[in-house]
């Protein structure tokens, strides 16, 4: 047990959830670095005094991970190997009276736009001019950037609005200047991400703004990729396809969570499309820039989905043929719209659509791959693994897409490079390639 004595001022930060919270990680942790804390993150030892947790309550299975963790420390605590235990994050901000009964080991509990109370708590100052300013957890040579906060849709099955509040778009000027500072310390790549893409700008410039932001940030010195996360469908500005279409720093990628086609079910989660719509918005997209890679997500199981309406979602899957997508099955949250309606679908039955359709979209990444090899790609070099340097294409996102595998015992590349790499073959998520030219 580590005994008690000077504090430490050693504190490890542990994120849950999606991209959106490492950014708010990072954003912490550089502060807690300027007010000279040592800080870490998801630190494995134990010789830290406090930690604190930025936790997600999207869906159940995120909840129970936050709240296992928080659970985790607080018992970490009682054994004397923590001194103090903080909450942050959406779990906090929609759960905080509930959890502060439940477990009343943690010391204090903070909302997702809390920054300012936290760092007062630990006797830190808010430094304004930090604004902005990283502490990045992942490889330098890729940044999440977060354009704006908040979210103004309607969604059924959202809570995101309830955590997040309500959109908040971060002007051009202060993200372009995010992104020299991170360019300054190596990153490559930005991956721009919000709870809604798509309505970046419209509070504050009065329009969609995406396209002129892409096009700002793609003359910063040293950013080679520009990667676009989490588009809503309804209302899409087509100019940031075609701005994607024409800037060759803009990757040819797009990810546009489209969550079911079937008109029925698309009015019950209150998406504000229909199925002809999303079609002819996604052929239009293909045509203006028939190179791009589509992202999409979908739900499985929401109250009511027969299984006709599974079926046409199903089919369209098959005849879409999304280059990557990701399955969830319905969560029944608390306070929001569809909470009112019967869960009346079995968990086995949700779970088994969502199989049904990840292996459909297994075999059509299988034939994609295939037809790649040969091909010449731009790699970037992400990490080396078990005998392999692994590295993504354009057409790829961190953590969620597929990766391209080179042999390490006869080929050499650097960590964060771009190199020139050949498809020789493929499974079906990955690319085994050889170097061309590092």
């Amino acid at each position: 047990m580590r005994t008690k004595g000077k504090r430490s001022e050693k504190i490890n930060v542990v994120t849950l959830g999606c991209s959106k919270n490492i950014f708010d990680s990072e954003i912490l942790m550089a502060q807690l670095k300027a007010n000279d804390f040592s800080v870490e993150h998801e630190s494995e030892k134990e010789d830290f005094d406090t930690v604190i947790i930025n936790t997600c309550g999207f869906i159940d299975n995120a909840k129970e991970e936050s709240v296992n963790t928080i659970l985790q420390f607080s018992e970490a605590k009682k054994q004397g190997w923590v001194n103090k235990v903080l909450v942050t994050g959406c779990l906090s901000e929609r759960y905080r009276e509930q959890l502060e009964l439940e477990i009343p080991e943690v010391d204090a509990w903070f909302g997702t736009r809390e920054l300012p109370r936290l760092l007062k708590t630990l006797k830190a100052d808010y430094k304004h001019e930090l604004v902005g300013e990283r502490f990045l957890t992942t490889p330098v040579h890729y940044a999440y950037l977060k354009i704006s906060e908040g979210c103004d849709r309607p969604c059924a099955f959202c809570a995101i609005p309830l955590m997040r509040g309500k959109h908040k778009s971060t002007p051009i000027e202060e993200l372009v200047k995010q992104a020299k500072s991170l360019a300054a310390q190596g990153t490559k790549e930005l991956i721009l991400i919000a709870q809604d893409s798509t309505y970046y700008g419209l509070d504050i410039y009065g329009k969609r703004n995406l396209a002129e932001l892409m096009q700002k940030l793609s003359e910063v010195e040293g950013i080679d990729w520009i990667r676009l996360h989490y588009a809503y469908p309804a209302g899409f500005p087509m100019d940031a396809i075609e701005e994607m279409a024409r800037n060759p720093k803009i990757c040819n990628y797009l990810d546009i969570p489209l969550q079911h086609i079937n008109d029925e079910m698309l009015k019950g989660m209150r998406r504000g499309t229909t199925r002809a719509k999303t079609d002819r918005i996604l052929n239009e997209m293909r045509t203006v820039n028939p190179n791009m890679a589509i992202r999409t997500t979908l739900i499985t199981g929401f109250p009511g989905e027969t299984e006709e309406q599974f079926q046409e979602m199903y089919d369209w899957v098959a005849k879409m043929k999304f280059d990557r997508l990701g399955v969830f099955t319905y969560s029944h949250e608390e306070n929001t719209h569809a909470f009112q309606l019967e869960d009346d679908v079995p968990q086995e039955v949700k779970q088994e659509r969502a199989n049904a359709i990840m292996e459909l979209q297994e075999s059509i990444s299988f034939e994609k791959n295939k037809a790649r090899i040969g091909t010449v790609e731009r790699v970037l070099i992400d990490r080396k693994e078990s005998g392999y340097f692994i590295g993504r294409t354009q057409y790829d996102s961190p953590e969620v897409d597929n990766e391209v595998v080179i042999d390490a015992t006869d080929q050499y590349v650097r960590i964060g490079d771009f190199v020139t790499v050949k498809v020789i073959s493929n499974t079906a998520f990955d690319l085994e390639g050889e170097v061309v030219q590092a």
